[in-house]
């Protein structure tokens, strides 16, 4: 969208829930790199996001800590990336409704840059830098516990079930990319096989994993190629 007036941005910083001291700081989260190329003088939201993504580890971390304190490590670990990866984050970005206030370059912009996860999903990592930055870390906590942690909820109920597999190629269809392709190699006698599985998106090994069997071997790489991929 082109620069929009300061009450477009005053709505937005109502949707998401915090009153900015410094509403050039929700401005900058708004800069995709693409605009900036074609207008001079202006920074990209990418400084933003880099603190908001540090930022939102954090909070998630510690709500996970507090709230589910019978979860041994390793379930705490898959429950945070169930909520802090791109498809989520930008799930809620278009729950905030964030895409419209976005400043794209024209060729983003015709190219539905405003609905493409990884934008959005580091539009909000943005948002969050910039909330830190107004008001400090119980503004940013006040953030994710209003957006993204409701989802932990749901997540908590479905973490024995998690496929891997099918998370990767939902993620893969969302970034526009191929469907995963694994490639199974195995050593050792027949009654102990150890199996060993790449998965390759667009040709590029995203993950590499073994077990006792082949769908074992494949969901350990399709877990670190989801790591990988959001």
């Amino acid at each position: 969208m082109s620069d929009p007036a300061p009450a477009d941005l005053a709505a937005l910083a109502a949707r998401v829930g915090h009153e900015f001291a410094a509403p050039e700081l929700l401005r900058r989260a708004m800069a995709h790199r693409s605009w900036c190329a074609e207008t001079s003088g202006e920074s990209s939201n990418e400084r933003l996001e880099f603190l908001g993504d540090a930022v939102l580890g954090w909070v998630i971390a510690d709500i996970a800590f507090r709230r589910f304190d019978k979860l041994p490590e390793g379930l705490l670990t898959d429950l945070r990336k169930s909520v802090v990866n791109a498809t989520a984050l930008a799930e809620v970005a278009e729950e905030i409704g964030i895409g419209p206030y976005l400043f794209l370059g024209k060729g983003e912009a015709a190219a539905g840059g405003a609905e493409k996860p990884s934008i959005l999903s580091d539009a909000f990592e943005a948002v969050l830098g910039a909330i830190y930055l107004d008001g400090g870390t119980e503004a940013a906590y006040a953030m994710v516990e209003r957006w993204v942690a409701p989802r932990m909820s749901t997540s908590i109920e479905r973490l024995d079930q998690l496929d891997h597999k099918t998370q990767l190629q939902e993620l893969a269809a969302r970034a526009g990319k191929g469907a995963p392709d694994y490639v199974i190699t195995s050593t050792g006698p027949d009654h102990a096989k150890l199996f060993r599985a790449e998965v390759l998106i667009d040709g590029d090994v995203l993950g590499e994993g073994s077990g006792g069997s082949k769908k074992a071997a494949e969901q350990a790489a399709a877990s670190l190629a989801t790591a990988e991929l959001a």
